[in-house]
């Protein structure tokens, strides 16, 4: 049933950015690929300064 539902849900991204008559499809595919970078990096920023503050009050 899963790879029913991903077969079905699968998008030829080539086809709709040659079809596409003003760029803008292109625009969200880029944006949609730098997102998940970015809340990735934000997160393990979060983490990282999390620790440095927990350990910081361990050192006391």
């Amino acid at each position: 049933m899963k790879s029913l539902i991903i077969a079905l849900q699968q998008v030829n991204i080539e086809e709709k950015i040659k079809n596409d008559p003003d760029g803008t499809y292109q625009i969200g595919v880029l944006i949609g690929s730098f997102v998940p970078v970015a809340v990735l990096a934000g997160l393990a920023y979060f983490l990282y300064h999390r620790a440095k503050k927990n350990e910081k009050k361990l050192d006391q």
